[in-house]
């Protein structure tokens, strides 16, 4: 079962890093109208170099394309990722902050560290989830409110020792997966 998750991993289309070039591009030639490999670098502070190389690859995929004054703009397979990976962003960074309860910078930090990673139906299944846990309805206020006492109430942090888990009290969800990965 992992290695196949593992090969799915692998077979996603792009890298973050290759994701944040795209968005570069995009957020450049929004606020300036144009965007060039200089100002990409400028503005991931990479090199160049890096930039050009990252460049060549996406405009041979198809992602983004150059004009004769070498200025790049995203097509609309470039445009696509970057909206998939803003909306996932967004929903995340919500799912953690208001939901979950986790401080904003940090949030932001793994909202941006799984952006490109979640699939289309696992976002539009949490902005489902969302949708309804800040919805009017009773039982998601109720549970809104007793999730929010309980995490005030618990050290969050596991020690993976189950004897002082305070997370664990009921069920441990981190020693049966180590205990299968010692066994398998």
């Amino acid at each position: 079962m992992f290695q196949q998750v593992w090969k799915n991993f692998e077979e996603n289309e792009l890298t973050h890093s290759a994701a944040h070039h795209l968005m570069a591009v995009h957020e450049l030639r929004q606020e300036h109208g144009y965007a060039r490999v200089s100002d990409i670098a400028k503005h991931l502070r990479i090199t160049k170099g890096s930039v050009s190389t990252a460049m060549k690859h996406l405009r041979e995929r198809g992602y983004v394309q150059e004009d004769h004054n070498k200025f790049l703009e995203l097509t609309a397979r470039g445009l696509r990722v970057v909206w998939e990976t803003e909306s996932t962003r967004v929903v995340m960074q919500k799912f953690l902050s208001q939901a979950l309860g986790m401080d904003d910078d940090d949030a932001e930090i793994d909202a941006c560290k799984v952006e490109h990673l979640l699939s289309s139906e696992a976002r539009g299944r949490l902005v489902g989830f969302l949708r309804f846990l800040f919805s009017e309805e009773e039982i998601a206020t109720g549970f809104l409110t007793a999730f929010r006492e309980a995490l005030a109430e618990r050290d969050l942090e596991c020690k993976k020792d189950v004897a002082n888990c305070l997370l664990c009290e009921e069920i441990c969800f981190v020693q049966p997966a180590l205990k299968a990965l010692h066994e398998g």
